[in-house]
């Protein structure tokens, strides 16, 4: 009897266990945990203060670079550590190291927009942003989300800077572009959801960013402080909304960007990071905002060029954030707070409650728990099957036909077929994946650096076939404007696109833009960007194996529209 009642009250325990965690962390900010009080009472003012800082950490550079790290976190106990270049198992064993160092556990933390592929080696990297706002099915999007979950809790980190919730309604931005979910700010707001609700309900922090919308600039924050010159009724029917729409579906965080908006704050030259009109008075009591918010990477030129040693970090805190990336120097910042409090310039009880924020994240996390990662196999764990296969799902659902669909149901396997791939200095994935749908082919390839000659001779040889698929590649890590094909190889595309040729474009969609001609072709598909399991994709629909389902995500004038896809 008592063995039975022994097994129903564990049960019951695990049972309670098991609601507690399923608590959201905004749910858990407002009936914050006893761990929260038992930390936060053991902490001085500077100890407090320190939290909301978190330091840069690579795992690339070196075993002197990541002790100085470990030096700085044993010196100043910051709140928490962003990885960036480097590789899983070094960052494993650096942030067991760090953790160790540290008296309040640190929140772990990396910007990975398309998952740990977009700073780690070894790992997967998921679809940029823009391929995926071409997706109609939502639930690979959460899908996404949770498998980048599982990636992060494997490597010890608790907070993912990400997603980019921005509408790249500017086709020349420079900095956010293909990171973007595309121009409308209903798919947007929609897309950013799935991926965002698949993170947090995998038990990871996420951070939407960058309020209030970083899409519609020409210049880039890491450089120079862009200016948003638009009215305070376009931002808040335009950039804010997806930051709109999903705090009320339960962000955990918010980014704030470095932009210069006069009319939400007409202080000359102050970064959006800065002002408290925009921080607090916008996003705080406006929107009603209750979770973290993070400043972007306070040693970006578009924040440290106007305001200098140190003022931008305490002028950050002033203005409401509640976490501070990558201060220049942490140790100088914490000092110049310390003093602001003594001047009465910003209110301890304030730091208070953000320090209570980022406690209550931690616990919310599982960092109440001291633990170890295992290094053991932390590889393999990353690279899940199961992760691989969604990555060509995703593709599989993102690729996007523009025109053609007749003509590319009426090719024939049998029939002579020359399939070339431009921008490239090798035979593609996308070649072999091609010529197994069609048996009597031949490969051409043309580099993005052509001579002339080398265009005549293909040009020359494939008229005597009678059907040619064309691979536009873009070489380059990034999917950017700007394809860097010269203009004979230009000139080449023009030509082949007037006579019977179907054409995949495995780069940035705004490229089309500069690929006159393409218009005009029999077959048009778009596949954003050049990797492996996109060029699988664009295959599989060309060798009528696949049904394209993908939707422009941006319009490309004068001929590409918002939604096109047959």
């Amino acid at each position: 009897m008592r063995k039975n009642l022994f097994i129903i009250i564990a049960l019951c325990g695990t049972a309670f266990s098991a609601s507690a965690q399923q608590k959201t962390y905004l749910e858990l900010l407002a009936n914050q945990p006893k761990w929260v009080d038992s930390v936060f009472n053991k902490l001085n003012r500077r100890e407090r203060i320190a939290q909301m800082f978190f330091v840069r950490a690579h795992t690339n550079l070196g075993k002197k670079y990541t002790d100085s790290v470990g030096q700085v976190i044993k010196k100043e106990q910051l709140g928490g550590v962003i990885f960036f270049q480097g590789g899983p198992g070094r960052q494993v064993l650096a942030t067991n190291a760090y953790q160790k160092l540290s008296r309040v556990p640190l929140i772990v933390a990396n910007d990975g927009e398309w998952g740990l592929g977009m700073r780690l080696d070894s790992t997967i990297a998921y679809p940029y942003q823009m391929a995926l706002g071409a997706i109609q099915n939502k639930e690979l999007l959460y899908k996404m989300g949770l498998e980048v979950a599982k990636d992060y809790k494997r490597m010890g980190m608790q907070m993912n800077l990400a997603p980019d919730a921005d509408i790249n309604n500017n086709p020349k931005n420079p900095v956010i572009n293909y990171r973007s979910f595309g121009e409308n700010k209903y798919n947007v707001a929609s897309k950013v959801a799935a991926y965002m609700k698949g993170m947090q309900d995998g038990g990871l922090l996420t951070t939407l960013k960058h309020f209030p919308g970083h899409g519609d600039t020409d210049v880039d924050s890491h450089y120079d402080l862009p200016q948003l010159t638009f009215s305070a009724t376009r931002l808040d029917t335009l950039e804010m909304y997806p930051f709109k729409e999903l705090i009320k579906q339960g962000a955990s965080g918010v980014m704030i960007a470095h932009m210069n908006i006069p009319s939400l704050d007409n202080t000359p030259n102050l970064p959006s990071t800065l002002s408290k009109p925009i921080v607090t008075g916008i996003l705080k009591q406006k929107l009603g905002f209750k979770g973290l918010i993070i400043s972007d990477a306070m040693d970006m030129k578009g924040v440290v060029k106007y305001f200098k040693d140190g003022e931008a970090d305490l002028m950050g805190i002033i203005a409401g954030n509640d976490i501070i990336e990558l201060s220049e120097n942490s140790d100088r910042a914490i000092k110049l707070v310390r003093k602001a409090v003594r001047q009465d310039r910003v209110s301890m009880a304030e730091i208070d409650q953000s320090v209570r924020k980022i406690l209550t994240a931690k616990y919310w996390a599982g960092l109440a728990k001291r633990d170890t990662i295992v290094t053991q196999g932390v590889v393999a764990g990353v690279n899940r099957k199961a992760s691989n296969a969604l990555v060509q799902e995703l593709a599989n659902a993102s690729v996007t036909l523009l025109k053609g669909k007749d003509y590319i149901k009426r090719l024939i396997p049998i029939r002579r077929t020359a399939i070339i791939s431009i921008g490239v200095p090798s035979v593609t994935t996308f070649q072999k994946e091609i010529s197994k749908g069609y048996y009597n082919s031949v490969y051409y390839v043309l580099d993005k650096d052509a001579t002339a000659s080398q265009i005549s001779n293909i040009a020359r040889e494939i008229g005597a076939f009678d059907q040619v698929i064309v691979g536009i590649h873009d070489s380059r890590a990034r999917p950017a404007n700007n394809i860097p094909l010269n203009a004979g190889v230009k000139n080449f595309i023009k030509e082949l696109s007037t006579k019977n040729a179907v054409f995949a474009l495995f780069a940035n969609p705004y490229n089309l833009a500069g690929l006159s001609g393409l218009e005009n072709s029999k077959g048009l598909v778009v596949s954003y960007q050049k990797e492996d399991y996109m060029q699988i994709s664009a295959a599989a629909v060309i060798n009528n194996r696949l049904v394209p389902t993908g939707k422009l995500p941006v319009s490309i004038a004068p001929f590409y529209k918002f939604g096109d896809g047959q």
